[in-house]
C-alpha cells in the first residue's frame, strides 16, 4: 500500500534517520548547450531536510546525528528508502550511511 503525502512537513524521521533531497545535476554545459534529461547523471550530493533525534546506545544514551537540516552531504549512489511526496522523490538514510558533510571551504 503506497502512501503519497501532500507536504514534506508530514515526514518526521525517527531515531538516526535523515531525510534528504538529491540535488539536481546541471542540465546545461559550460558552453551553454542543454543536455537531455535522460543523459544527466544523478549527483551524489543532497540537502538535508529533516533529522531524527538520534539512536540510543546500549546504555540508553542518545547519540546525536552528525548532520543538521540545511547541510549539504554526500550520499551513496544506491540505497536509502525512497519517499514520494507529490511529484518529488526524497530519500531516508541512517546517519551512518551518510558518506560526508560538504562545506563551502572547497
Amino acid at each position: 500500500m503506497a502512501t503519497t503525502l501532500r507536504s514534506i512537513r508530514g515526514v518526521v524521521p525517527l531515531l538516526d534517520r535523515i531525510l534528504v533531497q538529491r540535488m539536481k545535476a546541471e542540465a546545461k554545459t559550460a558552453s551553454g548547450l542543454y543536455i537531455p534529461e535522460k543523459n544527466v547523471e544523478k549527483l551524489s550530493e543532497a540537502k538535508v531536510l529533516a533529522v531524527g533525534p538520534g539512536a540510543l546506545d546500549k546504555d540508553g544514551k542518545r547519540i546525536i546525528p552528525s548532520v543538521a537540516p540545511g547541510d549539504k552531504v554526500l550520499i551513496p549512489p544506491f540505497g536509502g528508502s525512497t519517499v514520494k511526496i507529490g511529484d518529488e522523490d526524497y530519500l531516508l538514510f541512517r546517519d551512518s550511511e551518510i558518506l560526508a558533510k560538504l562545506t563551502d571551504e572547497m
